[in-house]
């Protein structure tokens, strides 16, 4: 097995994701890797507007979105016990498939680990799937984790 150095773990702070989660902790650990977790906060719409239309405020700014998903991640590190790895936290705004690729390639992952939500039908054709868009962009390996719990080691 080749050495893995740093991995890329996205959560969208979904009960899923948690499972990624889950296993990218147990990697780190393994192979003494550095750990990221990356959350993207979807772009705000595009909302059209002209001379007499007024925009409510109902679309919460884009920076307070992201300091809540800061905040979202420092309570995954503690929810998790990840605070004995060497890692780091991002946040980035986009869409979250091509951001996530982009953080790999940036950042010169070894693995991305990333969880798969089981959507099927309308749903899937709707909002697609991040981890499949993932697995076809990506230039490193792409493990995609089920959303059931994992087994406890033994």
């Amino acid at each position: 097995m080749l050495p893995v150095q740093k991995i890329l773990c996205p959560t969208d702070f979904s009960r899923p994701s948690f499972e990624a989660v889950k296993l990218a902790k147990e990697w780190a650990s393994f192979f003494s890797a550095e750990l990221l977790l990356l959350h993207v906060v979807p772009p705000p719409p595009v909302i059209p507007v002209g001379p007499d239309f007024v925009i409510p405020d109902l679309v919460v700014p884009e920076k307070d979105l992201e300091a809540a998903a800061r905040k979202s991640l420092t309570d995954l590190v503690a929810a998790f016990g990840l605070e004995g790895l060497k890692m780091r936290k991002i946040v980035l705004t986009g869409h979250a498939a091509e951001e996530i690729v982009r953080t790999a390639d940036q950042e010169k992952v070894d693995v991305i680990i990333i969880s798969t939500h089981g959507r099927t039908g309308l749903n899937r054709l709707l909002f697609g799937s991040v981890a499949e868009k993932t697995v076809r962009l990506a230039s490193c390996p792409v493990l995609t984790v089920s959303g059931q719990p994992l087994p406890e080691a033994t």
